[in-house]
């Protein structure tokens, strides 16, 4: 279960705060024995709760068991809370039969977490209470034993309390946990109509629930009309000047044409409030200039404002693609509608972006608004937002729908390089992935993957592969 956290603009964007649950243990027949241990491993748990709440995780701590009763006290909470993801945190030496109940009730991913106190023992002088500090390991293979007979996958991160290596692992798992709950429970609006012949981004809406979860909330472009303000309310006014704020103006932007974009940004502010949408896919092609041709050749400007707060907005009816933004976005990417747009042999760089909506964040510098009097393979006319790509890693993420109706999981990484640019209002990028672009090229197309993808900053493919287990989808990463 995600909790709502409101974003620092107030808007109540759904953000994943990630529900996990914290279970420690040991064998309860030490603590007679060796009066020091037990003192030790709640230390350690409770240093483990404390971290995995850096995480900006709503941590459910059931406390420390010692037997198998204690055990199935421990999963009934945890049930309860309705865990995305259950942290397993093996102190010492403890038996199967106190895990068992969670792996039979959750209903959750599970985490084995193996922290010894610190990098190694002090063999000299450690007696055997001190040892057993350290033997969180000797369960572990135990436990993969008992998860493996009945039949629940389960993962593990070992190390040491203050192994920061181990820390980033587990953190991948508890931000895993959070876009699987952010799909599992997302509202996806699809409006207008499918890009006419585009036949490699026709998806079912039935298989985005039964691949991710969450609800396909068909629209109207009429939903979008009835919220479209008339041109002297407040709130156009305020939407103009958020506007010019966030983007540079070139002398190409035509007054008019931009406060028409302001109008159907408030509109799409008040679609995404009244239908609680996560992200937001459409296409309307139109016809002769009449209103919903202008309201689909106005989109962009506040759909580009939505993408930055986190509930993607895509052209070209991309609802699998308007996915992989959304996951891309939680896991701190960014995630902008991207397609390939040339290869450069000379520099070895494929190029690659696309026109409308873009995610601001990974804007290299201040985003401009760019009017352009024709949109190329668009009816239509108006502002359009152009920007370069935050120079570093990159990471390319698509959803691939496979013959039987399965997603996959795709990644590359690469880095973005200075180049040319075309100045045709169109995000771009130079990626650099470190082999020859033809190859590279060929490669990629081989995945089955459709003809756009979320771009992202920084390097995320092992964080796309925690996401792709706990989904139980097909991961690929493509390298040359």
């Amino acid at each position: 279960m995600t909790t709502t956290a409101r974003t620092a603009d107030g808007t109540g964007t759904r953000r994943p705060r990630p529900t996990v649950g914290l279970v420690a243990g040991g064998l309860g027949a030490y603590w007679p024995q060796f009066p020091d241990l037990l003192p030790q491993l709640r230390a350690s748990a409770e240093t483990v709760s404390r971290r995995m709440r850096d995480f900006d995780a709503e941590v459910v701590d059931t406390g420390f068991v010692s037997d198998a009763e204690e055990g199935r006290a421990a999963a009934d909470r945890l049930r309860a809370a309705d865990c995305d993801l259950v942290v397993c945190f093996l102190t010492t030496y403890m038996t199967s039969s106190m895990v068992a109940p969670i792996a039979q009730r959750c209903q959750a991913p599970v985490l084995f977490i193996n922290l010894q106190p610190t990098e190694s023992m002090d063999h000299a002088t450690f007696d055997t209470g001190q040892w057993l500090a350290y033997c969180g390991a000797c369960p572990l293979p135990e436990m993969a034993n008992l998860f493996e007979r009945l039949g629940v996958d389960f993962r593990s991160v070992s190390g040491y309390l203050e192994d920061e290596r181990a820390w980033e692992r587990i953190g991948r798992w508890i931000r895993a946990a959070g876009v699987r709950s952010t799909m599992r429970d997302a509202r996806h609006g699809l409006m207008g109509h499918l890009y006419p012949g585009m036949m490699d981004v026709s998806t079912d809406p039935t298989l985005i629930t039964r691949n991710f979860g969450g609800h396909v909330e068909v629209l109207e472009f009429d939903d979008l009309r009835e919220r479209v303000p008339g041109s002297e309310e407040a709130s156009v006014a305020a939407k103009l000047a958020e506007a010019r704020e966030v983007f540079e103006l070139t002398e190409s932007v035509v007054e008019d044409e931009l406060r028409w974009g302001a109008r159907v940004a408030v509109g799409l502010d008040r679609l995404v409030e009244d239908f609680s949408l996560d992200s937001l896919s459409y296409y309307h092609r139109g016809l002769a200039g009449e209103l919903h041709e202008r309201l689909g050749a106005g989109m962009i400007l506040g759909a580009s404002l939505l993408t930055a707060r986190g509930v993607p907005a895509v052209g070209e009816y991309e609802l699998r693609t308007c996915m992989a933004m959304l996951m891309m976005d939680r896991l701190g990417g960014g995630g902008s509608f991207t397609e390939l747009q040339a290869l450069d042999f000379t520099r070895g760089h494929v190029e690659m972006g696309h026109d409308g909506p873009a995610h601001l964040a990974i804007s290299a510098r201040k985003p401009l608004l760019r009017g352009l009097g024709v949109y190329h393979g668009k009816r239509g006319y108006g502002v359009s937002v152009e920007f370069d790509v935050t120079k570093g890693p990159v990471t390319l993420f698509g959803v691939i729908q496979r013959r039987n109706g399965s997603f996959a999981l795709l990644t590359a990484e690469g880095r973005t390089g200075d180049g040319p640019l075309l100045r045709i209002g169109n995000t771009t990028s130079r990626v650099d992935f470190g082999c020859d672009p033809g190859e590279w090229m060929d490669a990629w197309s081989a995945t089955g993957i459709s003809h756009h993808w979320a771009l992202g900053v920084g390097h995320h493919a092992a964080q796309v592969r925690a996401v792709a287990e706990l989904m139980g989808l097909e991961f690929v990463q493509l390298k040359l």
